[in-house]
């Protein structure tokens, strides 16, 4: 019976929800396998400064920072945190150690960027026949050591053209390198949803033939929605509004305060994501790879931001969104209304539907198959 261990953290909703995401799709297609998540903030969590210092963990900061918008200078911070990294770099081996000698898995895949040096030499110590892949959960690199490191010998999944000729060109060689046709997005993306969606839009109290628009920017949302709601509410638009806020009641409570002209709908916290995009004509949100590709997976063009608050390693989706002419990318959303009235243009809309709807992400179900191969 293999032994894998999914490697995660939760600076970002992404790593944990890829990790789940590929759980299930091995219980489905290979049940026979052991799979166990590992947190690695918490088998890392005596060395965390933050909770150490401030009684509050390293990703909760990272999180804050992001519901927050206090993301200028993100790159330069970046660096700041990776100078830390390898500072406590051969404590985090030593941890990582302890850990796997107890119980090494046969196959360790890692679904968090910035650690991954310290995840191959701990496991290539204590266990040589462990092999090491890492799925990328970012539409490419942003390299120096962020995903891809160059000289380990291990396996690498990529879900775009671009992160993969980012590990060939590190000097990784084509049979470790594999492409998978996008992002992992959780299978229930691939259930067979029937909706009747002018009923189920009257249902939410929406006009079921308006175009209509989902607002949503990730788990815990954020403040920018509710300037986005005054300003498309101004603006005399024909058009509705879903909101989806997350866990952020005070978020929510906000936008239903805000007693709004234009037809709209307010979630909180919902695993019904996609019914919501069936709904929804395109998508308004942050340029997070999951979110985008969920969306675009979907059938939704999406309308993005690209500018000195976005975070570095998310920049390049923002110019993938552009490359594959599946929506719109504004510098700030002080252009929200102009934007959205440009996608509303005659002809333009149903173009990007279009684009969006020739995307076939199967990563979910591709990368079981990859690794079932590897396993043999």
């Amino acid at each position: 019976m293999p032994k894998l261990d999914l490697i995660y953290f939760d600076a970002g909703g992404g790593h944990r929800a890829a990790a789940t995401a590929l759980k299930q799709s091995f219980a489905e297609k290979y049940p026979d396998w052991e799979v166990r998540l590992m947190h690695l903030q918490e088998e890392l969590s005596s060395m965390d400064l933050f909770r150490q210092l401030f009684g509050i963990k390293m990703e909760d900061v990272y999180n804050l920072v992001l519901r927050k918008g206090w993301t200028l200078g993100s790159p330069q911070l970046l660096v700041a945190m990776h100078v830390l990294i390898r500072l406590y770099h051969p404590l985090q081996v030593r941890k990582l150690k302890e850990f796997w000698g107890k119980d090494a898995p046969d196959l360790a895949v890692s679904l968090v960027p910035n650690f991954n040096r310290a995840i191959y030499q701990a496991l290539t110590a204590v266990s040589p026949k462990t092999k090491i892949m890492s799925v990328l959960t970012d539409l490419a690199d942003y390299p120096p050591n962020f995903w891809i490191e160059k000289g380990q010998k291990q396996y690498f999944v990529c879900g775009t053209t671009k992160a993969e000729q980012q590990a060939l060109e590190l000097g990784h060689p084509r049979e470790k390198v594999f492409r998978v046709s996008g992002m992992v997005l959780n299978p229930r993306f691939y259930q067979s949803i029937e909706v009747d969606v002018e009923a189920e839009r009257l249902k939410l109290g929406l006009d079921p033939k308006l175009p209509t628009a989902l607002v949503m920017f990730g788990g815990y949302g954020s403040a920018v929605m509710a300037r986005i709601a005054k300003n498309l509410d101004q603006s005399g638009l024909k058009l509705q509004l879903i909101f989806v806020c997350g866990k952020s009641t005070k978020l929510k409570e906000q936008l239903e305060g805000m007693k709004l002209k234009m037809p709209h709908f307010i979630e909180g916290f919902t695993k019904e994501v996609p019914y919501y995009m069936k709904l929804s004509d395109f998508f308004i949100g942050k340029p997070g790879p999951g979110s985008i590709s969920e969306a675009i997976h979907l059938g939704l063009p999406v309308v993005v931001t690209r500018n000195a608050l976005t975070l570095p390693q998310e920049r390049y989706n923002a110019d993938w969104v552009t490359e594959n002419q599946v929506g719109m990318v504004l510098k700030h959303f002080g252009e929200i209304v102009p934007g959205v009235t440009e996608m509303l243009a005659p002809g333009k809309l149903a173009g990007f539907q279009a684009n969006a709807r020739k995307m076939n992400n199967r990563a979910v179900f591709e990368i079981p198959e990859i690794i079932d191969k590897l396993l043999r």
